[in-house]
């Protein structure tokens, strides 16, 4: 098969489609599952929600799974856009009568534009997340923990370590005591912070551990809870953010709706048996899975 086929004929443009289309699903699905660890409330769910994210931008082969993910993105986009216009092309007169709701659904007829508002989603949500965590340069704050003296009640913060060891914060900070006659010392801070997230001894200059940038309470207090103890603003706009963000899975939901079925009709897995079953499935993906993803904003929102 010529290049030229590959890249130009709109039967290979539908292969890579629906090849993309089944790939982002399963990454949904990964993604969905992370996500989920939301919903769990207090230190444990922060931490895990915590040591999740580090893992997923740690581990080599997830790495290389997201380089795959953000390239299938952007070709499954440019490839519908591109269907979009052959299609559009080879079709420059409209019929004298046009009834297209008899033959196909509104979702089918309008997947190039439920693509793009997906598409300016991905931008803004990567926008809001994902560069704050990989590229800003203000870093995010660490993991931190509120852990109450039982002696004197006071309540102490200590940051969480890879190790699972917490450790005062007050370690980074230079610390006021006073003496026997009264006269106040200061003490210089033990370790500094670098690249970060890594602990280093000031002395010896040697690494003494590394935290868990605070991803949970970045999210939360993106959807307005209150999160200034951790060292986070609370969005203003937290109700909009929710609302477009509703908006955007139920545009998913019709997306996934033709899409998931229409990927197998593409590559020629039809049969008279199994076609019904995939259908049902991809509807109820459909339907489940943006679903899913939208009650996290929500729950956020209502238990602020």
């Amino acid at each position: 098969m010529s290049k030229s086929v590959l890249l130009k004929s709109s039967i290979a443009k539908k292969y890579w489609m629906a090849l993309t289309g089944l790939f982002l699903c399963t990454f949904l699905i990964g993604h969905l599952l992370g996500n989920l660890q939301l919903f769990a409330g207090g230190e444990e769910g922060k931490r895990a929600f915590n040591e999740y994210g580090y893992f997923m931008t740690h581990n080599m082969f997830i790495k290389a799974l997201s380089y795959l993910t953000y390239i299938s993105i952007l070709f499954h986009a440019v490839d519908g856009f591109l269907l979009a216009y052959q299609n559009r092309k080879a079709r420059p007169v409209n019929y004298a009568y046009n009834k297209p709701s008899t033959n196909s659904s509104w979702a089918s007829r309008s997947m190039a534009l439920l693509g793009s508002i997906i598409l300016i989603f991905i931008c803004t949500h990567m926008a809001n997340f994902w560069w704050k965590i990989k590229m800003s340069s203000q870093p995010v704050p660490l993991h931190k923990a509120f852990i109450k003296d039982p002696s004197t009640g006071q309540e102490q913060s200590a940051f969480l370590l890879k190790t699972g060891q917490y450790v005062p914060t007050k370690i980074i900070e230079a610390n006021q005591i006073s003496d026997d006659n009264g006269k106040i010392i200061t003490l210089p801070a033990r370790m500094e912070l670098r690249h970060g997230n890594e602990f280093y001894d000031i002395q010896t200059n040697l690494k003494q551990g590394e935290g868990y940038k605070d991803m949970y309470s970045l999210v939360y207090s993106f959807f307005g809870q209150d999160r200034q103890k951790e060292g986070f603003v609370t969005n203003p706009y937290a109700l909009l953010a929710v609302i477009l963000y509703t908006v955007s899975m139920i545009t998913l939901g019709f997306h996934l709706w033709h899409g998931f079925s229409s990927a197998f009709q593409s590559l020629g897995l039809r049969h008279p048996k199994y076609t019904p079953i995939i259908k049902g499935f991809g509807r109820g993906f459909a339907v489940l899975v943006p679903l899913a993803f939208a009650a996290i904003p929500i729950f956020i929102y209502l238990t602020k």
